[in-house]
């Protein structure tokens, strides 16, 4: 084959992997939260924009993730079946689930509450089961799957090739969402009064709201705030905030 025809082959494989990837749902989540100010949330303003950084804390009872039976605010999972045609395979998508429950967002003191229908999330898939051939699928999967109208075997009794995937937000794990805030209480929420005042994030204009708990969404440096440009907003918490340590949690003066 001609050498400037394999070149050409080559090229376009590498752009397409390229746009494969940098534009992937888990790659613009990601590069949108990295790239977006990070916010205490005791130093928001009514209708700003930027990134808040917290620990998911439940409001109620947690939903459970139907494939590890955990606890959690937040679940997501993506079942697929290997499809062959020929001498190749591909992955095909059979079940895409994302389930959020009642939950808030705390930072110190402060708590934050995602008040929008439009959220773009990445949550990491921490869970991976599989099922084909000499690998019956488990219990928890099979019953799964019957109540999304599926079946794990073909019509022959012969196991499907499938995968599995779940993730979840737990309580106490650390999230980054990106949205626009305003302040309303507790009660406007439809949340405990114990939360008093809260921020709740909505849709940017023209935009949606961005949440992930890929740890390279979460790990910022928080620069130190001088007192007099601070302004305290409704939590009444002290709003002195200074770098994180080394076991990253934001400390108060």
């Amino acid at each position: 084959m001609d050498a400037s025809i394999i070149f050409i082959v080559i090229a376009v494989i590498a752009i397409i992997a390229f746009f494969t990837i940098f534009f992937n749902k888990k790659a613009i989540i990601k590069r949108k939260l990295k790239k977006a100010e990070l916010k205490p949330i005791n130093q928001f303003r009514d209708n700003e924009e930027a990134r808040i950084v917290g620990e998911v804390e439940f409001v109620g009872e947690p939903l459970i993730a139907p494939l590890s039976g955990r606890p959690c605010a937040y679940y997501y999972v993506h079942v697929e079946q290997e499809k062959s045609s020929g001498k190749s395979s591909s992955w095909s998508t059979l079940i895409e689930e994302e389930v959020s429950g009642e939950y808030v967002i705390r930072d110190g003191a402060n708590y934050a509450y995602i008040n929008g229908r439009h959220i773009k999330s990445y949550i990491v898939q921490d869970r991976n089961y599989r099922s084909g051939f000499l690998n019956d699928a488990a219990d928890h999967l099979e019953n799964y799957l019957n109540r999304k109208g599926y079946e794990s075997e073909n019509m022959l009794g012969f196991n499907k090739t499938m995968r599995y995937k779940e993730g979840v937000l737990e309580k106490g794990e650390k999230i980054a969402v990106y949205g626009k805030g305003v302040w309303r209480s507790a009660t406007e929420l439809n949340l405990p009064e114990k939360f008093g005042r809260v921020l709740s994030i909505s849709e940017p204009n023209d935009d949606e709201i961005y949440l992930s708990d890929d740890p390279d969404t979460t790990h910022e440096e928080v620069k130190k705030v001088p007192k007099e440009k601070v302004e305290s907003n409704y939590g009444g918490a002290d709003s002195r905030y200074f770098e994180k340590s080394k076991d990253e949690h934001f400390y108060q003066k």
